[in-house]
């Protein structure tokens, strides 16, 4: 397990942030948690990074904190969505890469949908690169496209030609690619099993036949929600009903 990095930036980052009221308690919250973290009192550390979390502090270092301290006090589940919404914000962490992998290690489930080689293969970059670099890719080629137009138009030459016809379908990959992420995270809504052990059933009580069961950590796809329960996809052929609270939102 490795340790926190860039604690003095996270707290000024707090400060900083003029819409929420009584910054300076929030970070002392904060500094709180780093002291109960390095003390072994991880429910406690937990519990203060939770309260920053909870007044909109959106950081990957504030979510990998959560991670690490929920891990460290046996809570598989929501160390898992914790560093899973750390990964949204900082996807090239190597510390938070290697505490994620290690945590997935201790989920009992095995994964439920695989992305086929093949595809992973066909479509490498949307598995290399992170979203915010696929948007810039595509901002990035499309600059150089249209530059390219321009000077053919002022030149009144087909110079670049070739050129150009690589560059446009560098950028329509990289601009599809991006058009895609956004609906995936704007209509693809994905959940982390909160409990030990939690029982997928037919129908919305807890008298409705059990289906299958899965464990905390495991990742599933929420397909419907309805009164106080969810509607989740865990792989083909097991779908099932669940209540909210035993899910944690990516």
């Amino acid at each position: 397990m490795k340790g926190f990095k860039h604690i003095l930036l996270l707290v000024m980052l707090i400060l900083c942030s003029g819409h929420i009221t009584g910054a300076g308690e929030i970070a002392q919250t904060f500094l709180d948690g780093i002291k109960n973290y390095k003390e072994g009192r991880f429910a406690e550390a937990a519990a203060n990074f939770s309260k920053v979390a909870d007044e909109g502090i959106k950081n990957g270092k504030l979510f990998y904190n959560l991670g690490n301290s929920h891990l460290k006090n046996g809570d598989i589940g929501n160390a898992i969505l914790w560093y899973e919404r750390s990964l949204k914000l900082s996807p090239d962490d190597p510390d938070l890469k290697f505490n994620y992998e290690y945590a997935l290690s201790l989920i009992r489930d095995e994964k439920g949908d695989k992305e086929l080689p093949l595809v992973r293969i066909l479509f490498f970059w949307k598995y290399l690169l992170s979203q915010t670099h696929i948007q810039w890719a595509a901002i990035f080629f499309n600059i150089i496209f249209w530059s390219l137009m321009t000077v053919q138009v002022i030149q009144r030459k087909d110079r670049f030609k070739t050129f150009s016809h690589l560059i446009l379908i560098l950028g329509l990959i990289f601009t599809l690619t991006a058009v895609y992420n956004d609906y995936e995270a704007d209509f693809i809504k994905e959940a982390v099993i909160l409990p030990t052990k939690v029982s997928i059933r037919s129908g919305l009580t807890n008298d409705a036949t059990e289906l299958f069961v899965l464990h905390a950590g495991t990742k599933v796809k929420i397909d419907k929600e309805k009164d106080d329960y969810i509607r989740i996809s865990f792989s083909e052929g097991k779908i099932g009903w669940i209540k909210k609270s035993d899910a944690g939102v990516i």
